[in-house]
């Protein structure tokens, strides 16, 4: 189970046109995995592209909820200063795939989180089984 932190193309808009999140959410679904989904203002327009084949979360937090990794898809402001003790909680595997660059990878270490990124080394916690 893979928790999603964006839909949308770009932040501060609800436009799904040529969205990464299509390319990833698809790619999960045809490969078995499922998928909890946060953005906060692309969720109407994300149902028309995957209907009821994700689940929609009211918040980011919810998304996390028995997930097996996280990916931030669009950087949205509200997503950059997470609490890191309550994600790990709510998360099966404490990893993280960044793919907009927003956390801090030695915030997330320090926290145990396994932190995956675009363009940067990645960050293996010794205290993960991921």
């Amino acid at each position: 189970k893979f928790a999603v932190w964006g839909l949308a193309f770009k932040p501060n808009t609800d436009d799904m046109r040529e969205a990464p999140s299509i390319t990833i959410i698809n790619e999960i679904l045809k490969a078995g995995g499922t998928v909890s989904a946060y953005d906060p203002v692309a969720m109407e327009k994300a149902k028309d592209y995957f209907h009821d084949t994700i689940e929609y979360t009211s918040n980011k937090y919810e998304a996390c909820g028995n997930a097996d990794a996280l990916i931030i898809v669009t950087e949205w402001n509200e997503f950059r200063n997470p609490d890191f003790t309550i994600m790990k909680n709510l998360m099966n595997n404490p990893v993280v795939f960044d793919g907009r660059n927003v956390f801090d990878s030695h915030e997330l270490e320090a926290a145990g989180f396994d932190h995956l990124s675009i363009g940067r080394k990645a960050i293996t916690s010794q205290k993960t089984n991921a």
